[in-house]
């Protein structure tokens, strides 16, 4: 077994584009200490969440099972609990080798680390309780607003032309969980984040039916695998796992598995159709950040 765990490391490594010979590159620590680390959300269904145990799941966990799968073969994979407040530094730092959440790849970020292909984009919106009448963001107005520290979505807000004139008060969560029990034990009036991330939380409320999202777009983001900033080689075979499911059209079951499917641990469905915008990033495969039209935009128009 030994053996086999070296050969597979070798053979990665020397796929790699030279990488190996790198002191800080994540083929030489994983042969070191045995094992690959994964980093993960505990509350960012249904990309990223715990199901309890230890164990987590979801649409962007099981495509680095595939990517740490195919790189690495037979290496034990460890989960690590990451917060949208650490988990770059857990990536820069090495406790992490690969980042498996819900992180916007933006150019702020892209000086500390780097990400693979796009997998999906994000439309950022609110969520807010179906009987407040808030019908948009206008209605915000003297309202206490909910996010997740270490986002950006206020700052979106905040900065969104609906919001002109328009003052609130700004209450955080520590993770996505907690972000959403304050706008669910109405400590807050609205919960800003990814939209899907609002719909996984929305499905695994007590009542669903008590929670909506308002109609506006706030932004529109690419999502994607975080690795270490200088780490070329893992990075570039990950993208070919990536790649490689587009192609094949796994890349599309896993959408609906995870978007359209039930899901557990309650068997609800997010009910998040494949979104055009996320298409084109699979039909253009790249790592651009927040802010080129072609990620978004099939048209090239925003």
């Amino acid at each position: 077994m030994k053996k086999k765990f070296l050969v597979a490391i070798a053979i990665a490594a020397a796929t790699a584009t030279g990488a190996f010979a790198q002191a800080n590159d994540t083929f030489a620590k994983v042969k070191a200490a045995g094992k690959v680390v994964m980093g993960t959300r505990e509350s960012s269904a249904p990309l990223a969440y715990t199901t309890g145990g230890g164990q987590y799941t979801g649409y962007h966990v099981e495509l680095c099972q595939r990517i740490l799968k195919s790189v690495f073969p037979g290496v034990p994979v460890e989960y690590v609990a990451i917060t949208s407040a650490n988990r770059i530094p857990l990536v820069q730092n090495g406790t992490v080798d690969i980042e498996c959440g819900s992180t916007t790849n933006n150019a702020t970020r892209q000086k500390d680390v780097a990400f693979a292909l796009t997998t999906y984009v994000t439309e950022v919106r609110t969520a807010v309780k179906a009987n407040s009448g808030i019908k948009s963001v206008a209605d915000l107005n003297n309202k206490t607003v909910a996010t997740t520290t270490g986002t950006t979505s206020v700052a979106l807000l905040r900065k969104n032309r609906r919001s002109e004139g328009i003052q609130f008060k700004e209450v955080y969560g520590k993770d996505h969980a907690d972000s959403f029990l304050l706008l669910e034990s109405g400590r807050a009036d609205a919960f800003v984040m990814d939209g899907s991330i609002l719909a996984g939380n929305i499905a695994n409320a007590r009542t669903p039916a008590d929670f909506k999202l308002l109609g506006e777009v706030l932004n529109v983001e690419p999502i994607a695998i975080m690795v270490r900033k200088e780490d070329a080689g893992l990075k570039k075979l990950g993208n070919d796992v990536i790649a490689g499911l587009v192609k094949s059209g796994e890349m599309n079951k896993l959408w609906d598995k995870w978007f359209l499917q039930p899901i557990p641990p309650k068997n609800t469905k997010v009910g998040l159709p494949l979104s055009e915008s996320t298409k084109a990033a699979w039909a253009n495969p790249n790592d651009l950040e927040v802010g080129d039209s072609v990620i978004f935009y099939p048209s090239g128009k925003k």
